[in-house]
């Protein structure tokens, strides 16, 4: 694709622009000199009634004229010119599925973002939309699951489009489409390569993340990894949540927020056998600052390649100059020898 950047102006020899500081002289020096007299009176007095005042600053008007005229000689001479940068960018891109765990047990507040306490999900969306921003040229899409996946984003390279849609994502749509609770590593796996297996692109990634183990959907999370490497995708995945045990907010029935600590349980070992059966890599992010990490390091492993060449066209303006300089040197010698002509 090609990119056409706005029209400026230079000049082919902005050297000649430097003369134009001669004129604010020449002006100085015509005016302090004057033009020689015709006729020498003792005194002007008996004249000033004679003379029309409107012709009175003929001697002016002449040298404005004449000032115009080679102030726009000279910009001539430098070679004024408008250019166009095109810009050609060929990128070859990756294609990303990103699988979304929404389950209920994402609502966990074991992250931070800016210092303050957040869930999981919110986390995820923090650092995927800064994924997103970083690769302009891939065509990335969304998948989100709990005990079934559904699609969030086709792959598409509009990423205005696709940030709205991540934003979309909440734990409450799962009750809003009716869908039951639970984690369906296998069936996301399997629908994020549905969405890759057409694609004619340089490489075509999954990333998975999830914060449990495999209790829901009809198709084994080892099955969907075998399947994805015979399509030619990468699956990387990452387990989020802190070791241990984890804060959960719970309501009291005066809408009273406490929290309650529920035991983690990611199947780490299941995430990484996915990842090494699909030739990707199993990451665990227990806190903001290493989910962060993640993605920028599945940034840095799965680099597309883009290349670009400038060149600028240009079109002269100079002759414009030439034109309008001569014509008004024209006009100043006209008004010289008719109108405002001088006695010899």
């Amino acid at each position: 694709m090609s990119f056409f950047h706005l029209e400026t102006l230079t000049f082919g020899h902005p050297w000649a622009l430097a003369l134009l500081a001669l004129l604010p002289v020449l002006a100085w020096l015509r005016g302090k000199q004057g033009s020689a007299p015709a006729i020498v009176f003792s005194s002007l007095r008996p004249l000033r009634a004679m003379g029309r005042p409107r012709k009175s600053r003929a001697g002016s008007l002449l040298l404005g004229f004449l000032l115009l005229a080679l102030a726009l000689l000279i910009i001539a001479l430098a070679r004024p010119r408008l250019g166009k940068t095109i810009s050609h960018v060929e990128a070859s891109g990756i294609d990303i599925m990103l699988a979304l765990d929404v389950s209920s047990s994402m609502i966990a507040e074991d992250f931070t973002i800016g210092g303050e306490r957040v869930n999981r999900l919110d986390a995820v969306k923090d650092v995927t939309e800064k994924f997103i921003k970083a690769r302009p040229s891939d065509r990335i899409g969304i998948v989100a699951f709990a005990a079934h996946p559904f699609l969030v984003s086709p792959l598409t390279l509009d990423h205005d489009w696709l940030l709205q849609n991540l934003e979309r994502v909440k734990l409450a749509r799962i009750q809003d489409r009716n869908l039951e609770d639970g984690t369906a590593i296998g069936s996301a796996i399997a629908s994020s390569s549905n969405r890759l297996k057409e694609r004619e692109a340089k490489s075509k990634i999954v990333v998975l993340l999830t914060d449990g183990d495999n209790n829901a959907g009809k198709v084994p999370p080892l099955t969907a990894a075998e399947a994805a490497k015979a399509l030619g995708i990468k699956v990387y995945t990452i387990g989020a949540g802190t070791r241990g045990k984890a804060p959960v907010p719970v309501y009291d029935r005066f809408g009273r927020k406490f929290y309650e600590q529920h035991d983690v349980t990611v199947d780490e070992e299941t995430l990484t056998k996915i990842a090494k059966i699909a030739d990707g890599q199993y990451f665990r992010a227990t806190d903001s600052k290493s989910l962060a990490q993640i993605f920028n390091q599945i940034d840095k492993l799965e680099k597309s390649t883009i290349e670009m060449n400038h060149y600028t066209q240009y079109r002269d303006l100079f002759a414009w100059f030439l034109a309008f300089g001569l014509a008004v040197m024209t006009v100043d010698i006209l008004l010289a020898q008719t109108l405002f002509r001088r006695l010899p």
